[in-house]
């Protein structure tokens, strides 16, 4: 059982790995502690949707497995267009890091947008939850177990972000917003593909 939480955690985590890589990439100038505080952040969420899950059981499951993905969809896809916008028509400042350039409504510090792509990135792990309520397993141990991994894959995908951003520079808001659209598309296609009846 411990094996496959490890692969469950992994695969919950890797929404969240890409937005960190897209926040590295178009914010090569953030400081530790925002790294540390927003990779704790992707961990929490991925921690509490699966408890969250747990308890509601499969009572609201029709309700969340309908709509799930468009918010994701459109969470995700909300914010890449506004990082496209941003880095084709925003004009660098001169003589200023790259994180200068970016704008409060992409801005990974900003805790609104922080919440935003937490959120976004770890409704698919309310299913999880579900199905161990179904099953009358406990969850504290796998939640704690999934949230951890996610903390540690989203530093990873930080620092990686970061070596790739500093090799795009100007265009790096464009990799990023194409990342989450790209990330948004994956969920509602995955849904809508291997969801019975597009639900």
């Amino acid at each position: 059982m411990g094996f496959s939480i490890v692969l469950v955690g992994l695969s919950l985590s890797m929404d969240a790995f890409a937005v960190s890589v897209s926040s590295g990439i178009s914010m090569p100038g953030l400081k530790p502690f925002h790294i540390v505080r927003a990779s704790c952040c992707f961990g929490l969420f991925q921690f509490i949707m699966p408890v969250a899950g747990w308890f509601l059981g499969k009572t609201l499951v029709v309700y969340i497995e309908a709509y799930d993905h468009w918010i994701a969809f459109g969470l995700l896809g909300f914010l890449g267009a506004k990082m496209l916008k941003e880095g084709f028509f925003s004009k660098p400042v001169r003589n200023a890091p790259p994180a200068d350039t970016v704008q409060e409504g992409t801005d990974i510090r900003k805790l609104g947008t922080l919440l935003t792509l937490a959120l976004a990135t770890s409704i698919d792990a309310l299913a999880v939850g579900i199905s161990f309520s179904v099953l009358n397993r406990d969850i504290w141990g796998p939640a704690a177990l999934i949230g951890g991994i996610t903390l540690g894959v989203c530093l990873v995908g930080f620092e990686f972000g970061r070596r790739i951003g500093a090799v795009f520079k100007q265009r790096a808001q464009v990799v990023g917003g194409l990342i989450l659209i790209g990330l948004g598309c994956k969920i509602l296609i995955e849904h809508l593909w291997l969801t019975p009846a597009g639900g």
